[in-house]
């Protein structure tokens, strides 16, 4: 017998996949300005905040990053992509310093142009970086209000990438500019509880920022239910297929991954890891040591997919990983992952950090302790060995999911652009309130003064 809340969940998820969000009029024919340092439609998060303002009856024009595969300038019905020719490379801070400041002046100056011949209600702006809403600064003048979409927090993502201390300069100036952006935006998202205690905590107060998690389209990633694994527990050579996707950097930890696959292959011979994402320097010592562990047929780097393809690729493994190391950034970090895995009906493997735990007990996850080999090591060996309740974890993460699916999330965003916007008057409702207010003081100066009446 099929699972009451599951059955909600399919029904829920399969009525939103077909049927359009219920519509805000005060967001209707408003334009956005939209700027991401990042790729479209690549970037999962601007894609979904385009496609649900869109819904709105909103137009969109987006400045984003140019890929080599799509073209600079591109209009789709509501949506005006412009990218600019400019790479994003991976390297130090200076690297990143001055690909920053070049998209910062192009989008200055593209949203200064077009504000002369267009008016913008929004602009919307996604960090990294967070100083990236200096781009707004003209439409601002001209009566915009402004979004600041926070995917990251910069100051724990830096400490991440390049081991700086919280107490060093940059740190310092990476936290002040952070306050001083959050200070030019009229409304702050940010992806989870944790980020926005930290925001709430150091910059700005907790009534200015939302939260809109990073959860899946169900347009992209159908809702499947979940079921109990195949393989069985006895089968020791049989087949048994993790996954990991995303970006492959030390911080997401695909070399802790190896080395737990390397103590589980001796009681799982069929153990598997698939590897999706972009080739990177990181990708190559670890699969070097991979080799040195005789682990070559048991690991295998299938290369970066679209978020289309993804979907029949975690169809076909038996679990999902978070192999997380633990430093400042994992430990606040929510990963989109765990909700893409958990829409398809697999179980996740994740690391046991205050980010994940805010939404997942130990009933919903398999968790182990980040930065621990030997914990994650036993956690894929609990995954094969006990098939019955791997199934169970899954279909109780999926009634997380379920509270915070694309379809609750993108209602939440919805309507934190019509609050934000609805302040606004259109040009026709402002001159209609000046001709109240002058008839209203007219009528007062003709009639006498009244003697009675309440006192204010």
């Amino acid at each position: 017998m099929a699972n009451p809340a599951t059955t909600q969940l399919r029904e829920t998820l399969r009525n939103g996949r077909h049927s359009a969000p219920s519509c805000d009029e005060r967001l209707r024919g408003k334009r956005v300005g939209m700027v991401t340092f990042s790729h479209y439609p690549g970037d999962p998060r601007p894609r979904r905040a385009i496609d649900a303002l869109v819904s709105q009856g909103m137009r969109v024009d987006l400045i984003c990053l140019e890929d080599g595969k799509t073209p600079r300038r591109e209009i789709s019905g509501s949506i005006d992509v412009l990218r600019i020719p400019l790479k994003n490379r991976r390297g130090g801070k200076l690297a990143y310093a001055y690909q920053y400041s070049v998209f910062i002046l192009i989008s200055s100056l593209i949203f200064a142009w077009r504000t002369l011949t267009r008016r913008y209600d929004l602009i919307y702006v996604h960090n990294m970086p967070d100083i990236l809403v200096v781009s707004a600064f003209a439409p601002k003048l001209f009566g915009a209000k402004v979004i600041l979409d926070l995917h990251d927090p910069m100051p724990e993502l830096m400490t991440t990438i390049f081991g700086l201390k919280k107490e060093s300069f940059g740190v310092r100036l990476i936290s002040w500019i952070e306050k001083w952006s959050m200070a030019r935006a009229d409304a702050v998202l940010t992806v989870n509880l944790q980020c926005k205690k930290i925001f709430a905590a150091r910059s700005c107060s907790a009534e200015k920022i939302g939260v809109v998690m990073n959860s899946p389209d169900e347009k992209i990633f159908p809702f499947r239910e979940a079921r109990p694994a195949t393989h069985s527990k006895e089968d020791r050579d049989g087949s048994f297929v993790i996954m990991y996707h995303g970006s492959i950097v030390e911080r997401n930890g695909l070399d802790l991954a190896v080395e737990a696959l390397s103590r589980v292959k001796e009681a799982v011979p069929g153990a598997e890891l698939r590897v999706y994402g972009p080739r990177t320097p990181f990708l190559e010592r670890v699969m070097e040591n991979a080799r040195s562990k005789s682990l070559d047929e048991s690991i295998r780097y299938l290369g970066p997919r679209r978020l289309e393809d993804l979907v029949r690729e975690i169809e076909g493994c038996d679990a999902g990983v978070i192999p997380n190391h633990r430093n400042s950034f994992t430990e606040i970090n929510t990963p989109t992952r765990i909700f893409e895995y958990l829409s398809l009906g697999k179980p996740v493997i994740a690391p046991r950090t205050p980010g994940i735990q805010d939404y997942f007990n130990e009933e919903s996850l398999l968790f182990f302790e980040p930065g621990d080999p030997e914990s994650l090591a036993r956690s894929m060996e609990y995954a094969f060995r006990q098939p019955a309740q791997l199934g169970e974890i899954a279909r109780r993460g999926q009634e997380v999911y379920g509270e915070h699916n694309w379809i609750n999330e993108r209602q939440q965003l919805i309507g934190i652009v019509g609050n934000l916007l609805g302040k606004q008057l259109t040009g026709d409702q402002s001159a209609k309130q000046v001709d109240t207010r002058r008839i209203q003081v007219s009528q007062s100066k003709a009639r006498p003064a009244d003697s009675g009446g309440d006192h204010v």
